[in-house]
């Protein structure tokens, strides 16, 4: 029930928000709503794609719906505004359509797509400024420098005409005929969208779930509702740039703590599958914060069967570089990676047993070890497998007598650390493998080419996606002449692998 005190700001926003009906359009057009194809989620899950909008995301709404308004005055005298990136390119679109001049205050960290487009959207426009390493820095030096010029400050979400933009995006749901949903689940990050997009919502059907989302240590919203003001986070990640955010605005917090029913956290991992899904469902590469609703109705999956869920694909400005990292933060299937560290004697056999045995028939798509000890060794391996299967590989090694530890999100995997004690190493060669990616390939190279001929003690591989599967391996003989004729024998190619070559000495000296 909305109290007395939000009553006057809720009237206000909606108000803005059927103005800027009026307005945003000379800017861009409206984005489709999609439905996700999810098999196994007893619902619909609706995608409402900003990310094929202007600027590739939601925010040339809310920023064109403020220059719009700009008096004569304002314009001539400029605007400024500080960015993570996205809200700078709806700025720098606003500034190059209406004629006004903008200068931009982005951090030093922010992706390259990001400032490109700035450049592109804004031309002459624009004038950029790279100051600080987080949001919070720009934001001053923003402030600081409009107290000078006496231009007009754009803020990206705590202002009531920002977000009215944002709720315009709401306003295409609700026309797109596709509605009514049960349940929204709506990101966070300084809580413009979400407050202008739960408004609108709400007013059209007041029985909607309205959930925001935040990601595990960028939670500014969830400590504002805490503390019954805006807090200042002293730590945030920013893993999903952006969204980002050190503190809630004042006018987001207001609406957001009258209109959103709940607030959940969602952690990177979570954000990074949802990414995935993304692409496998719709073709779509979100930027993190572009995922994090989805992430979030997937938390909740067990809880929304039979429901209708909107969420919202905020933005896909994402740096190319980054999907490495998003995609080592998944597994292939329905299920994120995970990590098991292995000890098995460290005799020739071993490795092959505990494949062959414990590991029989399990996707393994990571492999690391490195030779440490003389007489123990702690491979690691990483395995896509839903929780039950996991269940049941760790109750087999328990059955088995293995002493074992989950390194998921570990340090270890994280900067692929892989040791090797060089002294340890007798008569050593390391091998350069490309095998097919297909179940059991690399199990037939190892069993049928090395089982019996030599002893691991290094091996680096993980799954990338091609075709062709790629390992660095190394082997160690008992003398120099097994070295020798292994090497003389070992075939460059066969069964499951498609080239095997050996590296020269002088690399294997590098490597240990």
């Amino acid at each position: 029930m909305e109290s007395d005190e939000a009553m006057p700001l809720l009237r206000r926003l909606r108000q803005e928000i059927l103005f800027a009906r009026q307005r945003v359009y000379r800017a861009g057009l409206p984005t489709p709503l999609e439905q996700l194809p999810l098999p196994d989620f007893n619902g619909e899950i609706w995608v409402k794609r900003e990310d094929v909008s202007a600027i590739k995301a939601y925010k040339w709404r809310g920023a064109f719906n403020r220059m719009a308004v700009l008096t004569p005055e304002e314009s001539a005298a400029g605007v400024v505004t500080a960015s993570a990136g996205n809200h700078a390119q709806g700025v720098a679109l606003a500034a190059g359509l209406l004629g006004v001049k903008a200068d931009i205050f982005m951090p030093g960290t922010t992706p390259s797509v990001k400032q490109n487009a700035v450049k592109r959207l804004g031309g002459d426009q624009v004038t950029i400024h790279l100051v600080g390493d987080a949001y919070d820095e720009s934001v001053q030096a923003a402030k600081d420098f409009a107290s000078q010029s006496k231009g007009t400050i754009v803020h990206a979400y705590d202002d009531l005409h920002v977000m009215a933009g944002q709720g315009s995006l709401a306003d295409e749901v609700i026309m797109s005929g596709k509605g009514p949903f049960d349940v929204a689940f709506l990101q966070i990050g300084g809580g413009g969208m979400a407050s202008g997009v739960a408004t609108w919502l709400k007013m059209f059907w007041p029985d909607i779930k309205l959930i925001g989302v935040e990601g595990v240590d960028q939670a500014s919203m969830k400590a504002a509702l805490a503390a019954g003001k805006p807090t200042r986070l002293d730590h945030i990640d920013i893993f999903c740039d952006g969204s980002a955010v050190r503190q809630a605005g004042d006018l987001p917090f207001e609406i957001c703590r009258e209109v959103l029913d709940d607030i959940i956290t969602v952690t990177n991992r979570e954000v990074s599958e949802a990414i995935r899904i993304m692409w496998d469902g719709l073709r779509a590469i979100p930027e993190p914060a572009g995922a994090m609703g989805l992430a979030g109705a997937l938390q909740c999956k067990a809880s929304l069967a039979g429901k209708r869920v909107l969420t919202v694909l905020c933005g896909a400005n994402l740096d190319f570089n980054k999907l490495a990292l998003i995609a080592e933060s998944t597994g292939s299937a329905q299920q994120p990676r995970q990590f098991l560290r292995i000890n098995i004697p460290e005799i020739p056999g071993a490795m092959l047993k505990l494949l062959d045995g414990v590991l029989a028939g399990v996707s393994i798509n990571d492999f690391l070890y490195g030779k440490t000890d003389a007489q123990q060794a702690w491979p690691i391996f990483g395995l896509d497998c839903d929780a039950t299967q996991l269940a049941e590989i760790q109750q087999r090694l328990n059955d088995g007598g293995y002493r074992w530890e989950d390194v998921s999100g570990s340090e270890d995997i994280e900067f692929r650390a892989i040791a090797c004690n060089g002294p340890l190493l007798e008569h050593p060669v390391f091998l350069k493998l490309e095998f097919y990616e297909r179940p059991g390939a690399l199990h037939d190279f190892l069993s049928e080419t090395i089982r019996g001929r030599a002893n691991f003690c290094y091996f680096n591989y993980r799954y990338t996606g091609e075709r062709i599967g790629r390992a660095l391996i190394g082997l160690e003989f008992a003398a120099a002449a097994q070295r020798s004729a292994f090497l003389e024998w070992l075939p460059t190619s066969g069964k499951g692998y498609r080239s095997c070559q050996p590296l020269p000495d002088s690399v294997t000296a590098r490597l240990i």
